[in-house]
């Protein structure tokens, strides 16, 4: 975005995470959710963090029975750094995560199937590529459920069933989501809308006042061109969403609920646009079914009247002779 339209509608930011209190409580996550969370996390963590994380989820039954120091000489790291890695993967503190570790170790112990990735090489058969992505995608949408926070994907339904009106902001494949979210909303009665020019998202998001929603969508946290309107929005006072894979990123500051969102391993053949496209989707869909519940008695006449409207552009045309 150009200087001078950050200069024209730039409003005096919040400081981080200050919010106006209407964000739902979070929830410590349960022993599924821990897996789900560290593969999310560990690649925005510290080396150091990393090793804690992956100690964790790699033998989840041995750390649960470590003390908050014999975790940190097993890793290499300090106390502090144990405890900021339980507190960054949503524990309040270290004996919160043992008692997950404990839970998911119980779990590995009844027989649960481990997850299973694997890359997709240059030479591998089409047969093959379409069995790993399958996985992947299996596995990228079970993470991306075990780590929802059910009390904000509540909330969030809530501030758009009683929406005036619905921005959704998201470039490249986000953008795609973010389309997809607003013709689901458009064509059960609600008025939705993206932009896919990012100043014009801007001066849209100008206009939104409180009992407006704003939906922000990026994997990384960090867009610029999707922060920026979410930030214009959140000061003029509409609710503020944000559907992320870094829920510490700096959208996160501007967001009233946070949902976050979980990807498969990143490979070179498979980049993160296309594993946080399908976690994405999945919230994307819980969202719309949410609204569609709560609104049902104008939702499902609206829904019909778009199938009808569309109707004679899906029947087959006559053949010319």
């Amino acid at each position: 975005m150009t200087s001078n339209v950050k200069e024209t509608f730039s409003l005096p930011s919040r400081p981080p995470n200050q919010t106006r209190g209407t964000a739902a409580p979070g929830r410590t996550p349960g022993p599924t959710a821990l897996a789900a969370k560290v593969r999310t996390m560990a690649p925005s963590m510290t080396r150091s963090m990393q090793r804690v994380a992956e100690a964790v989820a790699g033998d989840p039954a041995g750390c649960a029975q470590l003390t908050v120091t014999g975790l940190a000489e097993r890793t290499g790291t300090s106390e502090a750094t144990v405890v900021r890695t339980s507190r960054l993967l949503g524990y309040p503190g270290y004996r919160d995560l043992r008692l997950a570790l404990a839970g998911l170790a119980a779990q590995q112990e009844s027989g649960a199937a481990p997850a299973v990735t694997a890359d997709i090489a240059v030479d591998d058969p089409i047969g093959e590529v379409v069995a790993k992505l399958a996985l992947d995608e299996q596995q990228t949408l079970a993470d991306t459920a075990a780590g929802l926070d059910t009390a904000q994907v509540e909330a969030a339904v809530m501030a758009l069933t009683a929406a005036r009106r619905i921005d959704v902001y998201g470039v490249g494949a986000s953008g795609l989501v973010a389309q997809d979210l607003a013709q689901k909303l458009l064509r059960i009665g609600l008025v939705a809308h993206t932009h896919a020019d990012p100043h014009l998202a801007v001066t849209n998001a100008v206009q939104l006042r409180a009992g407006d929603v704003a939906v922000a969508i990026t994997h990384s946290g960090r867009t610029v061109d999707v922060i920026e309107p979410l930030r214009v929005a959140f000061d003029r006072g509409a609710t503020t969403l944000a559907i992320t894979g870094r829920p510490e990123g700096e959208i996160a500051q501007y967001a009233d609920h946070v949902l976050t969102t979980s990807t498969a391993r990143e490979s070179e053949l498979r980049p993160a646009a296309m594993s946080s496209r399908t976690s994405q989707l999945l919230v994307v869909d819980c969202l719309f079914i949410g609204v569609a519940q709560r609104t049902y008695e104008t939702a499902a006449p609206a829904l019909s009247a778009s199938y009808e409207a569309l109707a004679h552009r899906h029947s087959p045309r006559p053949r010319a002779r």
